[in-house]
This record gives C-alpha cells, sequence and structure tokens, in this order.
C-alpha cells in the first residue's frame, strides 16, 4: 500500500467555532494519538484528505512541526447531508507494527442455480496485519455454493502477512433459497351473492 503525505497543522483553538473556521479555510480537524503519546490537535487540507480517505486503511505520512508521523484513520466523521469530512480520528503507527484493520470482502463466481441468494452476515473482516502491508480487500469464491452453504471467517484466504484477528467461527456470507412470494388468497366470500 502506497503512503500519503499530508501537511498538518497544530490546532490552538478548539470549540465549534473553531472548528467551522477551520471548514471555512479548507481544513479538517483532526486528533493524533497512540504509543502512550499525548494527543495533538491539528488540521489537515481538506480535498487532500478527502482522496486519501478514498482507500480503506491508507496509510498517512503527516509532517508537522518537521517531524513526520505515520497513521492510520480510526474513525472518520461526516456531514450526513453534504458527506464533508468534519473531524478525524488518526492513531499513530511505526513501521513494523501488527495493527487489527477491517478490510472488504469481496466474493467472485455465481451461486448454484435455482434461485439462491447470497447474504452478508459481514462485509468485512477484522485481520491483524503490518501497519506499512495493509490489505485493502479479500476475495472469495462463491462458485457453485446451494441454499443452506455458508462460509466462515476461518475459511477465507487471507493475503501474506494478515491474521484473522475476530472469530474464527463467525459467519461472513451464506447462501440462502429465494422465498416464493404466496398467491393473494381469493375471497370469494360475498361476492356475487346479491339479494
Amino acid at each position: 500500500m502506497a503512503e500519503i503525505k499530508l501537511a498538518a497543522q497544530v490546532r490552538t483553538e478548539f470549540g465549534k467555532g473553531a472548528a467551522r473556521r477551520a471548514r471555512r479555510a479548507q481544513q479538517v480537524p483532526a486528533v493524533v494519538y497512540g504509543h502512550g503519546a499525548e494527543s495533538v490537535h491539528i488540521t489537515l487540507p481538506a480535498h487532500e484528505l478527502q482522496l486519501a480517505l478514498r482507500t480503506a486503511n491508507v496509510l498517512i505520512g503527516i509532517e508537522l512541526d518537521g517531524k513526520d508521523a505515520l497513521v492510520i484513520p480510526k474513525a472518520v466523521q461526516r456531514n450526513p447531508l453534504k458527506g464533508d469530512i468534519e473531524h478525524v480520528d488518526l492513531l499513530t503507527v511505526k513501521r513494523g507494527e501488527k495493527v487489527n484493520v477491517e478490510i472488504a470482502v469481496h466474493v467472485e463466481g455465481d451461486l448454484a442455480p435455482g434461485g439462491n441468494l447470497l447474504e452478508y452476515v459481514q462485509n468485512t473482516l477484522l485481520v491483524e496485519a503490518e501497519a506499512t502491508h495493509i490489505p485493502e480487500s479479500v476475495t472469495v469464491s462463491v462458485q457453485g455454493l446451494d441454499a443452506g452453504a455458508s462460509i466462515l471467517a476461518k475459511d477465507i484466504p487471507l493475503p501474506k502477512g494478515s491474521v484473522l484477528a475476530g472469530d474464527e467461527d463467525a459467519i461472513v456470507l451464506q447462501v440462502v433459497a429465494a422465498q416464493a412470494e404466496e398467491p393473494a388468497a381469493e375471497s370469494a366470500e360475498g361476492e356475487g351473492a346479491e339479494g
């Protein structure tokens, strides 16, 4: 995974008014924490951050007062109407350090014929991976699976260097038979019997 570099500035003002002023200036308020260090309040350029966060579990190199730090996003708050980023929590990581992250589960292949449906019980998988080698997703084949089949977390092949961090017996995907709609019951009572 490529590292994205962003220039950060330390925040000295706090509260809603300060956050609004930062956002009007095309900056996003953020907090950097981790490794027992004191939290650092910063702002990041909004457009560059928006582009960086298009990649799940992106590794971001921030430059702050002449020092470099590696971070990954832990929580992103967005405006519910516009979708703009309002605040980001960033976790400091070190090269070679293992972190727990959720990665997307993608499927490939066709289910067995017969009107079966694939149900995502979980659409992400919790894995432990090196901070600089976090996989974006995993792909699992559902080719030929029939109703009643399920895929557990432990059945999904993980990329090299990643290990399952969640419940290995958790159901991730299951195949269910399509439910046919019952025809509406004809009501013969009271119809055509006049008089």
